[in-house]
């Protein structure tokens, strides 16, 4: 994504937002400025400039669900590693999962912080490709970690004999990997194939972090081909992991109904809730904003679904996930013990 000057600008038909005139010279000129941009350009994020009286409730309120994003998934990450009843492959995908919660908030709420305590609302043209390309790689790449999830609750349930050898430690470690790697690679393509959009000189985002709708309402080209390829990856990364979820907790539940003990029913229930409700905490407001065409989103409604599944979503998963787990209540308590005794 690059800026180009005025006199560029003048080739350019802005009813119909597309390119009806290049020369030779406008070319050699859009190369430059894209390698010029790449170093001294910058993005002014809006965020919620509109409403400067609730800023600093906003400082506050963010920065109390970030510490509890940080203290939460940590304590998720530190106790599956300390204690080893948790050595599980359920507590391992768990673990991933904070880490993953806790890198995704970390690239985009202290640039968040920064800006609804002062004035400076900026942030380079480096700064923001950085952004983009980790908060899709992160959020990408937690799609199909919980899907990797259900699979284990699927196993775990439905195939409870075959259970240690699906899911084999060395198999789940290989299921991690490809939840990385497939964030990362996606997010490397998208995330090249936006910032090539050109910008006439506008520099607004009106938004708290890069995000792909947000960038391309600055464009003043055609961009349907860059919201035809945000609705396919959301179509690949969004609707078939939810399909995929939903069908692991479809047979979850034709099991759960024929089974007689019920403590069995309650440790199901207290465990695919679980994972059920952060799916649903994840993916509804994702569907909101990647689902529709960018121009078909209230920004202001934009803004506070993002801040909800960049914010509170992360800060609620290990309340979610620990709160009534009586693995993770007995784990603290032999901590404990175990330090007592030290």
């Amino acid at each position: 994504m690059y800026f180009l000057p005025q006199s560029v600008c003048k080739g350019l038909t802005m009813r119909g937002r597309t390119f009806s005139l290049y020369d030779s010279s406008g070319i050699e000129r859009i190369r430059k400025m894209k390698e010029k941009n790449a170093s001294s350009g910058y993005f002014v994020l809006l965020g919620f400039s509109n409403w400067p009286h609730l800023e600093l409730v906003l400082f506050v309120v963010v920065l109390m669900f970030y510490l509890m994003t940080l203290i939460g998934n940590l304590f998720i990450i530190f106790l599956s590693y300390l204690d080893s009843h948790l050595h599980t492959p359920m507590y391992f995908f768990l673990s991933n999962l904070s880490f993953l919660d806790l890198c995704y908030t970390t690239s985009s709420i202290p640039q968040l912080l920064f800006n609804l305590q002062g004035p400076e609302k900026t942030i380079s043209y480096a700064g923001c490709m950085i952004q983009l390309y980790f908060v899709l790689a992160l959020g990408t790449a937690e799609c199909v970690l919980l899907v990797v999830m259900s699979y284990d609750r699927y196993a775990a349930v439905c195939r409870p004999l075959h259970y240690t050898v699906l899911m084999h430690p060395r198999f789940c470690h290989l299921l991690a990997v490809a939840s990385w790697v497939s964030g990362f690679t996606a997010s490397a393509l998208h995330s090249s194939f936006t910032f090539w959009v050109p910008l006439c000189g506008h520099r607004q985002v009106d938004h708290f972090f890069c995000e792909v709708p947000a960038l391309l309402r600055l464009s003043c080209v055609d961009t349907h081909a860059n919201e035809l390829t945000l609705m396919v990856m959301s179509f690949i990364f969004v609707i078939i992991p939810l399909i995929l979820i939903l069908s692991s907790y479809g047979a979850i539940a034709q099991t759960v109904l024929r089974m007689q003990s019920t403590t069995g029913l309650q440790k199901v229930f207290g465990t695919c809730g679980a994972h059920l409700m952060v799916v649903s905490l994840f993916f509804i407001p994702i569907m909101c904003i990647y689902l529709q065409p960018p121009s078909g989103n209230s920004q202001d409604q934009g803004k506070f679904i993002a801040l909800f599944y960049t914010v509170v979503t992360p800060s609620l998963n290990p309340l979610i996930y620990t709160l009534r787990n009586k693995d993770v209540k007995g784990a603290v308590k032999r901590l404990m013990g175990w330090g007592r005794e030290m």
